[in-house]
């Protein structure tokens, strides 16, 4: 269920934002329910997925979606063949 249009988009102050857009540097969070802002196209973060920090490069597609969409935190399943078969 969305959000309701009234309550404005979740959104979590990122206090090395400046910093990044002019140097090009991730911004390291674990802010996974953050909602992406159109300010934030172009820039790298670094999105905790519960162990480690994935990199998320931001795209105008992503707007109005969260940071954590894009940081998954289980691994694909593989089927691993065995040569003794």
């Amino acid at each position: 269920m969305p959000r309701s249009a009234w309550k404005g988009p979740f959104f979590v102050s990122f206090p090395g934002l400046k910093q990044a857009v002019q140097n090009g540097t991730p911004i390291a969070t674990q802010a996974r329910s953050c909602t992406i802002l159109p300010s934030f196209v172009g820039l790298k973060f670094l999105v905790h997925n519960g162990k480690e920090y994935i990199p998320v490069h931001v795209t105008e597609e992503m707007i109005g979606h969260k940071l954590g969409e894009f940081s998954f935190t289980r691994k694909r399943f593989t089927y691993r063949f065995t040569k003794n078969k």
